[in-house]
């Protein structure tokens, strides 16, 4: 039940090439419940979109999957996922699973089947939680969660497709603050006990849950971190978690209101041999172009939140495209 010995940690990670891509879902979803539906499960979008990420000379991807629809169906979340591994290894990309999240910017409970069409002009409108937050508080609602934790993990443990396991996103976000802890330990508790090949881990988000952050840190194998902020704060970070003397991922980072920068920012990485993964690739029914807080009706921003390209596949700005090539292909 104990984390990966450091030695084992830094043998997987040397084995692989420096880690560089995106989170990713597809234009088409409006949050991940609609990603992995059965019914809106968009793998033609998928594979030409995967196909521009790999083309910029990405690696891996970050994605989240919601308890939601392993709950409504399990053998299509697993079908589906698996026809995702699929694609996303024909273009050379990893793919590092996100399986429970805090972040609900909806500000409403997840519910299953169809989802609403986003708010215009609103940053992430129907993105929700999972679980939702009562689920997350009440140990007697967990069998589900629990079901659905070791389930895709004992589907996927052994796919050398799957680069890691991201077990819990911002744990404590949405006000639930250290009363995300019980669930933390347990899905790391869940996740140990199928013992997969790839390492586990749940990223570094915030100094206001001091039990959290401790616990993250305490239980992954390998890590994670996210940071929005310019490149004084992003070597910040880098410092001070780089002193757990573990391999090192920014699983978030890059928003450009924020002070992110591609042309500064993904050398910086290169060079400190901290892998990366930016928030977001194409600009879609997430509305993430948009800024954190935007108001329904909000005028599309001159300058973009996150993204990369537009729907087409077009550049949101061919500088940013070009500096990109130049780290990754270069």
């Amino acid at each position: 039940m104990t984390p990966w010995h450091a030695d084992r940690a830094w043998s997987w990670y040397r084995e692989r090439p420096w880690l560089a891509g995106c989170n990713y879902l597809p234009a088409t979803a409006v949050n991940d419940i609609e990603m992995w539906r059965r019914e809106t499960f968009d793998p033609e979008r998928i594979a030409e979109e995967l196909g521009w990420a790999s083309d910029l000379g990405f690696n891996c991807l970050r994605v989240f999957v919601n308890c939601l629809v392993w709950e409504e169906d399990s053998g299509g979340l697993v079908e589906a996922f698996d026809r995702f591994l699929a694609i996303a290894g024909a273009q050379g990309l990893a793919v590092m699973p996100v399986l429970l999240d805090d972040c609900n910017f909806a500000g409403e409970r997840a519910a299953a089947g169809p989802q609403p069409d986003p708010v215009p002009g609103v940053h992430n409108s129907r993105w929700v939680a999972s679980p939702s937050a009562d689920r997350v508080t009440d140990s007697s609602q967990w069998p589900p969660i629990e079901a659905y934790v070791r389930g895709v993990v004992s589907a996927f443990g052994a796919d050398d497709r799957v680069l890691a396991w991201d077990l819990y996103n911002e744990p404590g976000n949405s006000g639930l603050g250290e009363g995300s802890l019980p669930l933390l330990r347990a899905a790391f508790r869940w996740a140990r006990e199928i013992d997969p090949d790839q390492p586990l881990t749940a990223g570094l988000w915030t100094d206001d849950l001091p039990g959290i952050h401790q616990a993250c840190v305490d239980l992954s194998d390998i890590i994670t971190f996210h940071s929005y902020t310019d490149r004084a704060g992003l070597e910040r970070d880098m410092d001070r978690h780089q002193q757990h003397g573990r391999p090192l991922i920014c699983t978030e980072w890059m928003a450009r209101p924020l002070g992110g920068s591609w042309a500064r920012d993904l050398p910086l990485f290169r060079e400190r041999g901290v892998g990366c993964l930016a928030w977001g690739l194409v600009a879609g029914r997430t509305q993430t172009r948009f800024p954190w807080g935007s108001e329904p009706g909000a005028p599309e921003p001159e300058e973009w939140f996150h993204d990369l390209l537009h729907a087409d596949g077009t550049p949101y700005d061919a500088r940013e495209i070009a500096a990109i090539r130049s780290v990754l292909n270069g």
